[in-house]
């Protein structure tokens, strides 16, 4: 199996790239929807969440606000350093029996997991490889614009509570560039998966061998 990380900024297309990587036959892992879950009411995740940040991020059922929560922490990186500490390791918990599921069942997979602040947790070594996804930080600010409605100053603090895309690339085996019309995409996912497949035969014959 290989272990694919799969990474980029807020807004550079990373849902895109997963949904095209999954055609050609990657197993998904969205670490965001993971987080979902974890956090969850009354989950001790939750009740560590709240007890830290009040209950003025919660909506009337009882489910976090993520607006809301991301309204206090994304302008203060103590909060966001202390929200991350709560929420990551559960994450990680349950990440890791699902890789070990898959690797079980199906010893030949790509794993793919999609994870926005995969390099900021420094979580890089836990992978065989990381693909970056691509695109300008002018471009990704009014793209994030766009998408979610923000104030131009709103998403700025967003972007910048993020390491930047271009320090990112430092790490990431495969890039990605996402900028083009999606035509472009495709053939550049149509190579990045001929790649990915050819790393995990050569993995798994090395692996037989030893």
């Amino acid at each position: 199996m290989l272990n694919v990380g799969l990474t980029g900024g807020i807004s550079t297309g990373k849902t895109t790239i997963a949904r095209l990587l999954v055609e050609k036959g990657a197993i998904l892992i969205d670490l965001d929807e993971v987080a979902h879950r974890v956090q969850m009411p009354e989950t001790e995740v939750w009740r560590e969440i709240v007890e830290t940040f009040g209950e003025g991020i919660l909506n009337p059922d009882k489910t976090i606000n993520r607006e809301k929560l991301g309204a206090v922490v994304f302008s203060d990186p103590a909060k966001l350093n202390r929200l991350n500490e709560i929420v990551h390791p559960a994450v990680f918990r349950a990440w890791k029996s699902r890789i070990a599921e898959i690797e079980s069942t199906q010893p030949d997979a790509i794993a793919l997991s999609d994870i926005p602040l995969l390099i900021e947790i420094g979580a890089q070594q836990r992978f065989d490889l990381i693909v970056l996804v691509y695109i300008p930080r002018d471009e990704q600010l009014e793209r994030l614009i766009l998408r979610n409605g923000y104030s131009r100053e709103y998403a700025e603090k967003r972007i910048t509570s993020q390491m930047s895309i271009e320090e990112k690339m430092k790490y990431a085996r495969i890039v990605i560039d996402n900028q083009g019309i999606l035509e472009e995409t495709e053939k550049r996912v149509e190579e990045v998966w001929r790649e990915l497949l050819r790393l995990e035969k050569n993995k798994r014959e090395k692996n037989s061998l030893e």
